[in-house]
């Protein structure tokens, strides 16, 4: 139920901390909202980026957050991104882009309001999406995303947290109209302009039709059963002693590790530091620069780098 946090630390404890939230004006976020409202959480800080994709309609999203916020007497943070720009001088995928510009401006509220949790909307039909596109992706098998997961962006540490991940989005629709509760509808998720659009509008539809069934569930599933596996690759992982106390990968721990840990350490290292578009190709690629008489750079996304240096590796840009 959308009412429902199935997370350990959403206790009265956790009610009395700060957290920021991610907020488009989409039915999502909106629903995340007035659900820790409803909980009895308070000290919130609404997050609103404007992307610039979309004109006078985005302006219109991030007058309609302002209003939202400060009905529920909380505090608002407004940014505006050039995402276009970035997608020119990047050669990143526009969710890529769109998804790097959102954490620097929650890595910029955190540093301002000195809290790094940060709560998202994402829910089980998003987790199936990303299920999906991480298998045919070949970089991730059937992982998807973690209720609570910590990221590095521009030296922040940032706690990312996503409540509503056991929760379907027709549910909290449903939910949001139960109460009246009005959002914004961003016309261009139903256009095919982006990988996540076609899976959701085109690709999950002709599955349940060939299969009978809604896919959904099953993908969550996957993805529940490969966090258990990640868990205890991660010990292997952390028990090779693969970082070094300047947060680089320590190349001599990591050859000592077989292809698969090793796999998963350089895997993690990278989505830590917020690098996307990482599909088997370049995993590989990024996991040779362990190897003698390899080259020591590889080009990521958005102008970045990982290189070895010194028997390290690190990232620049």
């Amino acid at each position: 139920m959308p009412g429902h946090f199935p997370v350990p630390w959403f206790d009265k404890a956790s009610k009395r901390r700060l957290y920021l939230v991610g907020v488009s004006g989409g039915a999502d976020s909106v629903a995340l909202l007035h659900l820790l409202i409803e909980k009895g959480f308070r000290r919130l800080v609404v997050c609103h980026l404007d992307h610039r994709l979309r004109g006078r309609q985005s302006t219109a999203d991030a007058a309609f957050v302002r209003k939202l916020a400060g009905g529920l007497g909380l505090t608002v943070e407004s940014g505006r991104a050039d995402v276009a720009a970035d997608l020119r001088s990047g050669g990143a995928s526009l969710e890529t882009a769109a998804r790097a510009a959102r954490h620097r401006f929650f890595a910029e509220c955190a540093k301002r309001h000195r809290c790094p949790r940060v709560l998202l909307a994402h829910h089980a039909d998003d987790q199936a999406e990303t299920v999906l596109w991480n298998l045919l992706r070949g970089s991730r098998g059937a992982r998807g995303m973690r209720v609570s997961q910590t990221i590095t962006v521009e030296g922040k540490r940032l706690e990312l947290l996503r409540p509503l991940l056991g929760c379907r989005h027709a549910d909290l629709v449903a939910w949001l109209r139960e109460r009246s509760l009005p959002w914004r509808e961003d016309p261009t998720n139903a256009e095919p302009i982006a990988i996540r659009n076609r899976l959701r509008n085109e690709v999950f539809p002709l599955l349940e039709e060939i299969s009978g069934r809604d896919p959904v569930p099953a993908l969550v599933r996957a993805a529940g059963d490969m966090q258990a596996i990640d868990d205890l690759e991660r010990e292997l992982v952390d028990a090779a002693r693969v970082m070094d106390p300047q947060g680089r990968l320590h190349v001599p721990a990591l050859r000592t590790l077989p292809l698969l840990l090793r796999r998963t350490a350089v895997r993690d290292f990278l989505a830590d530091r917020g690098v996307g578009s990482l599909d088997r190709a370049l995993l590989d690629r990024c996991v040779a620069l362990a190897d003698d008489g390899s080259p020591a750079v590889v080009n990521l996304a958005a102008g970045r780098r990982l290189r070895r240096t010194a028997g390290r590796l690190w990232i620049d840009g």
